[in-house]
């Protein structure tokens, strides 16, 4: 089983308008809405991929419930989710069908209080006993401690379970500490770590730092990964024009899935690049295009650097 943790969970919904304009009044074509979070998102693609996946965090309020009612009719993923007092958010992405382009609107988390911060940690100890791997995803909610992502991998490496970081801030620069096996920051998440805007520099100063391996995503211009085994860069055929929400979070399902079937590096980043371009051309977050997926497979190139 693959263990998912989505601290600040969210109701994920999507509007796609003809021409997103400010000031102006739209007509929406279409709204879907999906239980959210990139954990969540990440879970969503193992289980098509077909792993066992399980995923935890928290949940609460009237769209938590929302959310919860939604992954109890999602094939897949098991909800390991802990209840807390305070409501779920929502994140609202407005998909501009003219120019191609979406724009996101988040909500702040809801407050932890210690002791849902404490139930939660209980969960987690329980659920590593059974994983295989471990995805640790996204920001944290108010009140949940800054370390709280060091803390988390260091409890999975004492079990011998590898372990995933997909974060930002403060909360990355304390959980690479900790030595994961893998972290995936983006182009502005690896410059503010790092304070390096020259991708392979940056990327081989965040491993120094203590990750394993590093993975960094750079939007249409694809993986750039610094490993132990060697350094990559996997590029899409073109970019894709759509909802990248959830792009990322399906890359870090490519890694992982790659990393608990023992793919070769190249094969994993061949994964993940393939699956993030499906996803821009999904309708919603935290889904993928099969069809988009198996045609790209075979068009991603990856070179060694």
């Amino acid at each position: 089983m693959i263990l998912t943790v989505t601290l600040n969970t969210a109701l994920d919904i999507t509007y796609r308008v003809r021409s997103l304009r400010p000031r102006a009044s739209h007509r929406v074509s279409q709204v879907t809405e999906r239980p959210g979070g990139k954990g969540v998102n990440v879970a969503r693609v193992l289980a098509a991929l077909g792993h066992e996946v399980t995923l935890t965090g928290f949940a609460g309020g009237p769209t938590g419930e929302l959310l919860r009612e939604a992954l109890a009719g999602t094939p897949g993923p098991v909800d390991a989710l802990v209840p807390i007092a305070g409501a779920t958010r929502r994140t609202v992405a407005v998909v501009d069908e003219t120019a191609g382009d979406t724009t996101q609107l988040n909500e702040p988390g809801p407050q932890i209080t210690p002791g849902e911060w404490g139930a939660f940690l209980d969960r987690y100890d329980d659920l590593l006993s059974g994983a295989s791997a471990v995805a640790l995803c996204g920001s944290l909610p108010p009140g949940v401690p800054v370390g709280a992502y060091a803390k988390l991998v260091r409890a999975a490496r004492s079990a011998g379970i590898p372990v995933l970081l997909d974060t930002s801030g403060e909360p990355l620069r304390r959980g690479v500490a900790a030595r994961p096996d893998i972290i995936k920051p983006n182009a502005d998440e690896l410059a503010e770590l790092t304070g390096s805007h020259e991708p392979l520099r940056a990327t081989q100063d965040a491993r120094r730092r203590g990750a394993h391996a590093v993975v960094a995503s750079f939007g249409a211009d694809g993986l750039l990964a610094v490993t132990a085994d060697g350094r990559w860069r996997a590029v899409p055929p073109a970019p894709e024009l759509g909802n990248p929400t959830g792009a990322g979070d399906s890359a870090v399902a490519g890694l992982l899935s790659g990393l608990v079937e023992h793919l070769p590096w190249p094969d994993r980043l061949t994964r993940a690049v393939a699956l993030s371009a499906a996803t821009v051309t999904a309708p919603a977050a935290g889904e993928f295009d099969p069809a988009a997926y198996e045609k790209l497979l075979a068009r991603v190139s990856v070179t060694a650097v």
